[in-house]
């Protein structure tokens, strides 16, 4: 059975002075703290960083600039009942050390984890130019020891038992890899089961996200079961709908459900950027989508398995909204903890 916060577990808002320049966690309404003490302990569920403006009332006591929030809003963040996950988007851009992997964690309860995405030196096949056009093939594509010491051991090292996912995000492949999917596969196996052994027995959640729907399918699911690493599902306008990948995937053993909830179907992001901000409303609702991921996340918290959910402003327009309402439809599909 899976455990369930506490009444004496859930996050409380720092009590601050008026002088105070803390940002402070937002009071929330009495269905929402409950709802937080009702979801079960396995579901991570939060969003894409955490320094958001507009979410001044919904997860923050105040308004803040974005350099503010960056800097000081994460407390405030892991003190809201539901948020009990965040992604760390800038590791995709360049890496960082394990201090610095370290101060995010001292900043957050035990309970919370942190969903951190792999440097895109190591898994986008080319090398990107002015304005991200490729401009060369990627040496360090697959580098396995590079993931391992730039990526993989600094997250660990740093977060210690706050790691949650450690996904391996694909840019799109190009013909040359998805021509033959087979063959991608066979290249991202060895890299994994590297990565693995370079652990040397250490407990990771090692997960792959796509944007190319060819490498999908039974050959996928065996290289990943094979190396205790699991699949990370991508709501994305270049993937299908989350069923559609699940189904895909079904070959896939039982284990912990990752997924990140990038962006709203048939939009790009800088169009759903100018749709949405300031991103502190719903604005379009995707009820396919999270009925779907509910009933994965619901499954997987059955089985005594965490389940992850990190999701985007730009999926629905305001992403502490959007984990509300998934949270409330994972309760209502099962994933629930027993009551205090």
């Amino acid at each position: 059975m899976v455990e369930q916060f506490s009444l004496f577990d859930a996050p409380q808002p720092l009590a601050r002075s008026r002088a105070s320049s803390e940002i402070g966690a937002a009071e929330v309404s009495p269905d929402i703290a409950a709802l937080g003490r009702a979801l079960a302990r396995g579901a991570y569920l939060g969003t894409s960083s955490w320094a958001f403006p507009g979410w001044a009332g919904l997860v923050y006591d105040r308004p803040a600039a974005e350099s503010t929030l960056s800097r000081r809003g994460l407390v405030a963040y892991s003190r809201h009942p539901v948020l009990r996950a965040v992604g760390i988007d800038r590791t995709f851009y360049a890496p960082i050390g394990s201090r610095d992997f370290a101060a995010y964690a001292e900043q957050v309860p035990q309970g919370f984890r942190f969903l951190v995405k792999a440097p895109a030196a190591i898994t986008d096949a080319v090398v990107r130019g002015e304005r991200g056009r490729a401009a060369g093939d990627n040496p360090r594509f697959l580098d396995a020891a590079l993931a391992l010491e730039s990526f993989v051991q600094p997250a660990l090292e740093g977060l210690g038992d706050k790691a949650g996912p450690l996904v391996f995000q694909f840019s799109p492949l190009g013909r040359a890899l998805t021509g033959e999917p087979a063959r991608f596969v066979e290249r991202l196996h060895a890299f994994l089961g590297t990565i693995r052994e370079g652990l040397g027995g250490a407990p990771a959640l090692v997960a792959v996200e796509l944007r190319d729907p060819e490498v999908l399918g039974d050959a996928l699911a065996a290289a990943l079961d094979d190396v205790g690493a699991r699949y990370c599902f991508g709501v994305h306008s270049r993937m299908p709908s989350v069923a559609a990948q699940a189904a895909a995937m079904s070959a896939l053993s039982p284990g912990p459900m990752v997924a990140r909830w990038n962006l709203h179907s048939g939009f790009g992001y800088e169009e759903a950027k100018a749709q949405y901000a300031p991103f502190d409303r719903i604005v379009d609702e995707d009820p396919d989508t999270r009925a779907t991921l509910a009933k994965l996340a619901a499954e997987a918290i059955g089985r005594g398995a965490p389940a992850f959910v990190i999701a985007n402003n730009k999926a629905e327009g305001s992403a502490p909204l959007t984990v509300i309402e998934l949270a409330r439809a994972i309760a209502a599909a099962g994933g629930e903890g027993p009551r205090a």
